[in-house]
């Protein structure tokens, strides 16, 4: 790893070296490519479609009525237990370790650090959305992208290309925009003061994010030393189980807790929709989260965050429907900076992908095995 001071050097390696991918195709020996390819795109399916409906349930709780920026961060990871369903129907690995285990204080220390700092940045990300729109929100969080690339190059020693820094400033140019757009905050009624504490929270809530995510990759590699899916179900279980609890604690010593009663009787909507709208913004974030957790392990942290920027085609354009957010000529030119990010890393992943399947082929050719996984 190199001095925080050095700038990332542009390199022509793959964005996953060529030892960590065949270490990844590996864990899949007995998937056949189509299959290996079936569960990154329904994990996929998981993410975008929880992320996008956990944001506009969200902006909808703001919206009819909820004020509560510690309720808004409970329900984040509240429905915890929904991730033992795929843990208990998923058998893990019955290969053998070769490592020893490290101690439980050990796993709990890692476990309950990560589980506050997780805590910490659901509430960034509330604020940011009781203060902007979901369409605003939602561009913004891009820039987990460009974060998530230069902590997976100090922390994960991920290697950079020309296409991963052009995706990298691309993101930050189009975040850079929204930050500048003075006609968001028209429709909302939002006051500049409060757009900007939103922007700076939404900005760092995806820094911290993004470093959520490289430190639980390095404690695969570094701690554990084993990613198995079950292994990184118990990561998301357990940190979920402590940022809970700290939201839990947070929501009481604010005293919003007393304000939680009539937020239900005022909410616009009725108080069974308040209780409902709650219900499946934790529902969702917990299906947000499996697919989160899934492409984390079948491919990585930087591709899992990647394919969360794709929301920006969901949410900013259902919340125009929705809740007629605003899309002017500033947000679309955003939308689009962002498209083109995307872009790039799909187009490096898709080189990168090529390059493993030739390596392999020819480390192949005299013992071919069309089980494995490309």
């Amino acid at each position: 790893m190199q001095p925080a001071l050095d700038m990332p050097a542009v390199s022509a390696e793959p964005i996953l070296s060529k030892d960590e991918t065949l270490t990844r195709q590996s864990s899949f020996i007995g998937l056949k490519c189509w299959q290996w390819w079936l569960l990154v795109a329904l994990n996929i399916f998981f993410l975008l479609a929880g992320q996008a409906a956990a944001v506009l349930l969200g902006r909808f709780y703001y919206d009819k009525g909820g004020n509560s920026k510690w309720m808004a961060t409970f329900v984040q990871t509240a429905a915890f237990p929904i991730l033992l369903i795929p843990l208990f129907l998923i058998p893990s690995s019955k290969e053998p370790s070769t490592t020893t285990p490290p101690s439980w204080t050990i796993l709990a220390s890692i476990y309950i650090a990560l589980g506050v700092v997780l805590a910490g940045d659901n509430m960034l990300y509330s604020t940011g959305l009781l203060y902007l729109t979901a369409s605003t929100y939602s561009l913004i969080c891009a820039t987990q992208l460009a974060f998530n690339a230069v902590f997976s190059f100090y922390i994960n020693s991920q290697k950079f290309t020309a296409l991963i820094l052009n995706s990298v400033v691309i993101l930050s140019l189009s975040a850079s925009l929204i930050a500048i757009n003075d006609d968001s905050e028209g429709s909302s009624g939002i006051s500049k003061g409060k757009y900007a504490i939103g922007i700076i929270c939404t900005l760092a809530a995806s820094a911290l994010y993004s470093l959520l995510l490289s430190l639980m990759q390095l404690s695969f590699e570094k701690v554990i030393k084993k990613e198995t899916f079950s292994v990184v179900l118990e990561m998301q279980i357990y940190t979920s189980i402590v940022a809970t609890c700290a939201s839990l604690v947070g929501l009481f010593a604010s005293g919003e807790w007393k304000t939680l009663h009539g937020e239900m009787n005022g909410f616009g909507k009725g108080r069974i929709s308040y209780v409902m709208t709650l219900v499946w913004t934790a529902v969702a974030w917990q299906v947000c989260s499996v697919g989160v957790v899934g492409l984390i392990f079948l491919v990585s942290s930087l591709f899992s965050n990647v394919i969360s920027t794709v929301s920006l085609a969901v949410v900013p354009i259902a919340s125009v429907m929705v809740f007629h957010d605003e899309m002017n000529g500033v947000k679309v030119i955003a939308m689009l900076l962002a498209f083109w990010g995307f872009a790039s890393y799909i187009y490096q992943n898709y080189l990168d992908d090529r390059k493993a399947i030739k390596a392999q082929t020819g480390a192949d050719d005299n013992h071919p095995d069309d089980s494995s996984c490309c």
